[in-house]
Order: structure tokens, then sequence, then C-alpha cells
């Protein structure tokens, strides 16, 4: 088994969309790890893009996470309806823009 695996740390906000309280993780630690990896990187590279369009269109924070949500849900996405959640939760946190009520993504 490969150490780096174990050397990830992974918030208990993206374990969530995995596990339940109380619960096994409905996938394996190397899946989650990639995943949260991927959407880490998303989040990160969605900061530019989410900067740039509150300046060019002269649009609230708010609405521009609204419209990046609803960007990551229309199919084909490379993220599930709570990563998507999630990348916009973690996109607004590294902005250091408020997004208290978080929309909760379509079943």
């Amino acid at each position: 088994m490969d150490e780096h695996h174990h050397q990830i740390f992974i918030p208990e906000s993206f374990m969530a969309i995995f596990c339940a309280p109380g619960r096994k993780p409905s996938a394996t630690r190397a899946h989650i790890e990639a995943r949260y990896e991927f959407c880490e990187d998303l989040a990160s590279l969605l900061v530019d893009q989410c900067s740039e369009v509150m300046h060019r269109d002269g649009l609230p924070e708010d609405i521009v996470l609204e419209r990046c949500l609803l960007g990551l849900q229309v199919p084909p996405s490379a993220v599930a309806a709570p990563e998507a959640v999630w990348v916009v939760t973690r996109t607004a946190e590294l902005l250091q823009w408020p997004w208290a009520a978080l929309p909760r993504a379509p079943a």
C-alpha cells in the first residue's frame, strides 16, 4: 500500500460526502483521497475565475458563487452534486467571501 495515501489530511466537510456520521465510508480511502485532491485543485482554479467574473460583470460575490455552483452541476460534470457544493464552499473560503447559506445540491 502506498504510504502517500495516509499522509493526506481530508477535512471532515469533504469526508461527509462519503460517510454519514457513525457509518463507514461508501468508498475506499484511495478513492476519497483522489476525489479530494481533484476537488481541492478545482476550487483553487476557480478562485481566479470567480474573482474575474465578479469584477468584469459587477456581480455580488454570492451571485458569482451561485452561478459557479450551477455551472458545476451541468451534465456531464466532473463532480457529483455534493462535491460541487463542497468545491464552491472551498472556493468561497479561499476568496474569503461570505457563503453563509449553502444551497442544497439536487439529489
